[in-house]
């Protein structure tokens, strides 16, 4: 739902003081039913995509629930708590950009953030092979939380989530799971995500000589991972890699795009639209199995 957001809010994020942050005084009924309306649209794009793609190979069932806590080394709880967080944060500013007092709208942002995410939650209950998680709606409610803290306390995002993906080159072994295309992949595959903790060492880091676009990114991710909780033997008649699974700690430097200073409006919008994508950095990794190890570039 975050790229149906980012695309619904085109028209917003191409104005150049909703890139500044330069809100009205008042509030605008027009700029706001246009706020409205584009959500509107994010929601029902939203949950038609749930409805006719994601679960197409999917028999209905009656509503139940489903404890996936365990799964996937908790990589999908993190993807939930991401766009949870983003949702939270556009809609945010486009309620200040509509005029709505920093407060107020950090109070609709918040569950709005949560609202969004409700319904993958309610349609994986109602589908074979999924469920209702409460360990999702848990991570829906963290990345909403974690922006309207900051947001209420620093009016600023100290540390933004952020994503990177790479291809894991495990597909192959469980196409149906994994993805049977790059496209579903991106979804799909857990392995070739990372998620993000990326924090401004200005406002941390008591140094004036750091610059403010200079970003400390602490990330989370998983390996070999070719199964929700176990990694099967046998996948299609064909016997799978006896490999372990094993979790991925990342430390390296970003960049808040945000914080680049330039006259060029239809650059800073680019920016407000790639800053949510973690920007490639030397890496080092710490993990379960391996220890440590030093990435030149990391994706």
């Amino acid at each position: 739902m975050l790229l149906l957001l980012v695309a619904g809010q085109s028209s917003l994020i191409a104005q150049d003081e909703f890139n500044l942050g330069h809100w009205p005084d008042s509030l605008s009924k027009t700029r706001m039913r246009t706020t409205m309306a584009a959500s509107a649209g994010v929601y029902t794009s939203g949950v038609s995509f749930l409805g006719f793609w994601w679960y197409r190979d999917h028999e209905r069932e009656p509503f139940h629930f489903y404890n996936d806590n365990a799964g996937w080394l908790q990589m999908d709880k993190a993807a939930h708590a991401f766009f949870a967080y983003y949702e939270s944060f556009y809609f945010y500013r486009a309620l200040r950009w509509s005029g709505m007092k920093r407060k107020k709208a950090i109070l609709y942002s918040v569950p709005a953030g949560i609202l969004m995410q409700t319904p993958i939650e309610i349609f994986d209950g109602l589908y074979e092979g999924y469920g209702f998680s409460v360990g999702d709606m848990y991570a829906n409610a963290a990345g909403p939380v974690l922006f309207g803290i900051q947001e209420w306390a620093f009016q600023d995002q100290v540390a933004k989530m952020k994503f990177s993906w790479q291809p894991s080159g495990y597909r192959q072994y469980r196409p149906g799971t994994l993805g049977e295309t790059d496209f579903e992949s991106f979804f799909l595959d857990y392995n070739a995500q990372t998620y993000w903790l990326s924090i401004n060492l200005q406002k941390t880091v008591p140094v004036k000589a750091i610059p403010g676009w200079l970003n400390l990114a602490v990330g989370y991710s998983g390996n070999w991972m070719l199964g929700e909780f176990d990694n099967p033997e046998q996948s299609r008649g064909v016997r799978l890699p006896d490999e372990e699974r094993y979790r991925q700690w990342l430390f390296s430097l970003d960049v808040d795009l945000w914080k680049i200073k330039t006259r060029r409006k239809g650059l800073r919008a680019v920016f407000q639209q790639l800053n949510v994508l973690k920007v490639p950095f030397p890496t080092v990794e710490f993990n379960t199995k391996q220890g440590w190890r030093f990435h030149p570039v990391y994706w």
